[in-house]
């Protein structure tokens, strides 16, 4: 299970074109209301979550995704769910994604020290320690981060390549003529 965390202030294209990808692959996906079970974004876009934080369920999970946005990013780092997770995930070598401002929310949890790592500018002095490379999507390891929102289905097919494999990745975004 992946569960892709959506707080108040989000980027839509970021976390939807994501989930879709990732949904379209037939991974097992669910959005979590971090603020609430209907979450506005940062352009107005209300959203009803899959579940709220107390339904997450460690036992399976295969990893976070944390999509950026203003001030969807800030309301994300002070949720204790958010942080939680993204530690656990990070421990038991699950994936962490992380797209936009989200990575910051990486860099200031010591998760991306000598890894490389991208993020929308002017947020790369918050990866900290990280080998900053201004790639559209990054993958090291479990960590995939990704520059902003028109880098989203590119970011959906890094994890569904981390995950499942490029050819099944090439083929979900090929049938969404992205290719």
């Amino acid at each position: 299970m992946f569960y892709v965390f959506l707080a108040e202030g989000f980027e839509e294209t970021e976390a939807l074109a994501t989930l879709d990808v990732m949904r379209r692959a037939k991974l097992d996906v669910l959005t979590v209301g971090v603020t609430g079970e209907l979450v506005t974004s940062s352009h107005k876009v209300t959203v009803k979550a899959d579940i709220l934080p107390d339904k997450i369920n460690l036992d399976n999970i295969e990893g976070v995704v944390l999509p950026g946005g203003v001030p969807g990013t800030p309301n994300l780092e002070k949720a204790d769910c958010v942080i939680n997770t993204v530690k656990y995930c990070y421990d038991n070598d699950k994936i962490v994604a992380a797209i936009c401002a989200a990575p910051s929310i990486l860099g200031h949890l010591g998760m991306l020290k000598n890894k490389k790592a991208t993020c929308f500018p002017e947020y790369e002095t918050e990866l900290e320690g990280a080998q900053y490379t201004a790639a559209h999507t990054e993958i090291d390891g479990k960590i995939i981060t990704a520059k902003g929102a028109g880098c989203s289905i590119e970011f959906g097919h890094a994890i569904v390549t981390a995950v499942l494999s490029k050819e099944t990745a090439d083929s979900v975004i090929e049938a969404m003529q992205c290719l």
